[in-house]
């Protein structure tokens, strides 16, 4: 077994097999218990009439977010801050290779290749008539300009990257998208204006990314002056080791339970759609990997880099095409099958980036921590 392997918990080291359990459970329980499901699906914080933030995923998605958070040491943030060139990296592929790539990739295979398999139209919230591929498209863009602004922090987290530096990524990221998320994707979906959600893009990032970043700081901050250093690392952070894994696989159950159905009226159409994610995704990846080798990046830098790059801020996407093209719609679920792949995609380039970190300069030479002992 290789040393990142031994490194590795348990819930870490079997993380794809739990995915996929997880993945069929909630197909399962949206099958067996929809009342339950749509329950659940209910209860949302509202803008505009509109659910915008699922109470369920959000809690998940804190206890998800949370163990990471209080882990971050604050210095390291502010040393990252003093290396622009990886957030400048990731700059460039978000928001001028990575929108315009899954543009024409999923033009070509959605529109080109896979049209006649995917024949048909559908009737928008606006009223008007749109064929289904188009609207396919639509939803690919809306998850093109949307970069990961939560979930890269356990992916980065698991590949050993510089947490204080994805920290850093994260935040100019969110704030580049409350500019550009609107204004490059309208002009992608080839609209006159599109009526972009900022209050529920807003909260979306408030709630995932914002709150248990100013829960994490407090409380190591508090914890630290009261126990000290010594038993925040031994005590403390083996308790939460568990944590974020398990509130990641309860939010996979809860969002394939609300989407169940319409994963198993279209497996088909939804093998078309994953086709050329699944390609943007590994292209991306490789293009800002190879662009952070020649960089001569540290490893520490490169992978967070990378993996911020490939991956996708699937809530705010799914909350948008539904809030503009309807739940129903083929764009809606574009986005969630960017959900069913983003998972067991982002593992696979998690474990590259760690049997290729010989490729990079390491920070240190000491041997990599386990997880349970991560500061």
């Amino acid at each position: 077994m290789s040393q990142n392997a031994k490194s590795m918990g348990f819930f870490e080291r079997h993380l794809t097999l739990w995915v996929g359990l997880c993945i069929v459970a909630g197909i399962a329980l949206g099958k067996v218990a929809p009342g339950l499901a749509a329950s659940l699906d209910g209860m949302s914080l509202m803008v505009n009439g509109a659910p915008v933030v699922s109470i369920p995923i959000a809690i998940c998605l804190f206890f998800m977010m949370y163990p990471i958070m209080v882990k971050i040491d604050f210095g390291e943030v502010v040393a990252a801050g003093r290396n622009p060139r990886p957030v400048l990296l990731t700059l460039i592929v978000n928001w001028a290779i990575k929108p315009f790539t899954m543009l024409a990739i999923t033009t070509l295979f959605l529109g080109v290749w896979f049209k006649d398999l995917l024949p048909g139209t559908e009737t928008v919230k606006d009223g008007s008539e749109v064929e289904l591929y188009r609207s396919y498209i639509a939803g690919a863009i809306l998850l093109g300009v949307a970069p990961c602004t939560a979930m890269v922090l356990v992916w980065g987290y698991l590949a050993r990257g510089n947490q204080g530096l994805t920290l850093v990524m994260v935040a100019v990221n969110s704030l580049t998208m409350l500019v550009l998320y609107g204004l490059l994707g309208g002009w992608l979906l080839g609209v006159n204006q599109m009526p972009v959600p900022w209050q529920a893009l807003l909260l979306s990032v408030g709630v995932y990314v914002a709150l248990p970043l100013v829960a994490g700081y407090f409380s190591r901050v508090w914890i630290l002056k009261v126990k000290g250093a010594d038993w925040f690392r031994e005590k403390f952070l083996h308790f939460l080791t568990p944590i974020s894994i398990l509130a990641l696989l309860a939010t996979l159950v809860l969002l394939f339970s609300f989407k169940g159905e319409t994963i198993l009226a279209n497996p088909l159409t939804i093998l078309w759609i994953a086709i050329p994610l699944t390609i943007q995704t590994l292209l991306i990846f490789a293009i800002t990997y190879l662009a952070a080798k020649w960089l001569k990046f540290s490893y520490e830098d490169a992978a967070p880099a990378a993996l911020i790059g490939a991956s996708n801020h699937f809530e705010v996407a799914i909350a948008t095409a539904v809030m503009l093209f309807g739940l129903a719609s083929g764009a809606a679920l574009a986005t969630v099958v960017g959900v069913l792949i983003e998972v067991p995609l982002m593992l696979f380039l998690v474990r590259v980036c760690q049997r290729t970190s010989g490729w990079f300069v390491r920070k240190s030479d000491s041997p990599t921590p386990p997880l349970s002992s991560c500061p």
